[in-house]
């Protein structure tokens, strides 16, 4: 028996997608992978900090389940959101908008 691989079977499944569906589907690949970007950032920031995802929480007033989706990647950080992780965190917000490569 012949095993498919999960490259293989994306690839079939993208193919056979409409140009409306590659789009949003697109979209969403872009929004995830923002998510999981910005998530990483802010495990890396607070490791720098020395600090668990509790103690993060304690500072912004939020949970530690709440700490732990957002550097996974699970939820999308707001503006608002990553201002309360830099002020916990004793770092300042950055928002570049650039042209795509």
């Amino acid at each position: 028996m012949t095993r498919t691989s999960w490259t293989d079977l994306k690839d079939k499944k993208l193919s056979s997608m409409t140009n409306a569906e590659r789009a949003e589907y697109d979209r969403a690949y872009a929004e995830a992978s923002l998510a999981a970007e910005v998530g990483e950032r802010i495990h890396d920031a607070r490791e720098a900090a020395g600090i668990s995802q509790r103690e993060l929480a304690r500072r912004m007033g939020t949970s530690q389940a709440a700490i732990d989706r957002l550097e996974s990647g699970g939820v999308g950080a707001t503006l608002t959101t990553l201002q309360r992780v830099a002020t916990a965190l004793g770092l300042e917000v950055n928002v570049e908008l650039r042209p795509t490569a």
